[in-house]
């Protein structure tokens, strides 16, 4: 009999889950101290804990805000995988960063993990002054499946009227979760992602087929992106997800939306975190760097 998709992604959770915490030794900026809490927001899908990355002492205050959002497939719950880039941002570009640990697949399937993004994006841009951050300086970002849900809480707060992101900032991710990932071609033999991997990772967040086709779970097959925040879309050449990047990056574009578009060469998927070095330092500092023009007076 064969095994149901959430068994499937539940041993994903057991197998991956350290192996995606550990980020080639080169990547781990140690010589940035970590100055961090937690705090618990409360959201439509169920409290959340974030980790609080603060400037370096001296930042003048109220710093503007990022809010981070990692990878895992919508399967995979660990948000210290990105503890190097929060506090390499943190560090660079001079603002707050909030590491969302939230929900995922199959024990919290769409809208779960949207609904949590959103909510707690919303919650950092309307609670700054409690908290010594400037909301209205705000920008939200992620990776892989993190910058999928980034898209959806850019979506949303468009929609919504709520709050408007100075940057968008999308690294490697999924934009069409309709199509067969066998299609999604890598110029070598054995990319990261499987077919049979972004499978389990598909059916977990999206149980519904249906649902498939939403713009917060596919925002690459929509067709009304004007309005949307300025985007930094980064993709790796390598990755199966690299064509649909570009071409959400194009659409963006034709939208009349502020793209930059930064294709890095001989790369695979999360390259950020696994290497090789000198591309993955290139492209968080592009981060940082960019989120600091974005997020200055």
């Amino acid at each position: 009999m064969p095994f149901s998709p959430g068994i499937k992604a539940r041993a994903i959770q057991l197998l991956l889950g350290r192996v995606m915490s550990h980020v080639h030794k080169d990547l781990r900026f140690t010589d940035i101290p970590k100055r961090t809490e937690t705090l618990r927001v409360e959201t439509g899908a169920g409290p959340v804990t974030c980790t609080v990355y603060r400037p370096p002492v001296g930042t003048e205050p109220p710093a503007p805000v990022y809010v981070n959002l990692h990878g895992g497939g919508f399967v995979v719950a660990r948000h210290e995988q990105d503890d190097h880039i929060c506090r390499y941002i943190a560090a660079k570009a001079g603002c707050v960063v909030i590491n969302v640990d939230y929900a995922v697949a199959p024990q919290h399937p769409f809208p779960a993990p949207v609904t949590q993004a959103y909510d707690v994006t919303a919650w950092v841009a309307e609670n700054g002054e409690a908290h010594d951050w400037d909301g209205s300086r705000l920008a939200v970002g992620g990776h892989s499946a993190g910058a999928n849900l980034t898209a959806a809480v850019c979506r949303t707060a468009r929609d919504r009227g709520t709050f408007t992101p100075r940057l968008q900032l999308l690294d490697s991710a999924p934009f069409d979760q309709v199509a067969d990932p066998a299609t999604k071609h890598s110029p070598i033999a054995k990319p990261l992602l499987t077919p049979q991997l972004m499978r389990i990772f598909t059916a977990a967040y999206v149980p519904d087929p249906a649902d498939l086709t939403h713009p917060l779970v596919s925002p690459g097959l929509a067709d009304d992106l004007a309005g949307l925040p300025p985007a930094l879309v980064i993709t790796a050449r390598n990755d199966r997800l690299h064509e649909e990047g570009a071409a959400y990056a194009k659409a963006l574009e034709a939208a009349g939306v502020p793209v930059t578009h930064r294709v890095f060469e001989d790369v695979d998927h999360y390259f950020t975190h696994a290497g090789p070095a000198p591309e993955g330092k290139e492209a968080i500092d592009l981060m940082a760097t960019t989120l600091r023009t974005a997020l200055s007076d």
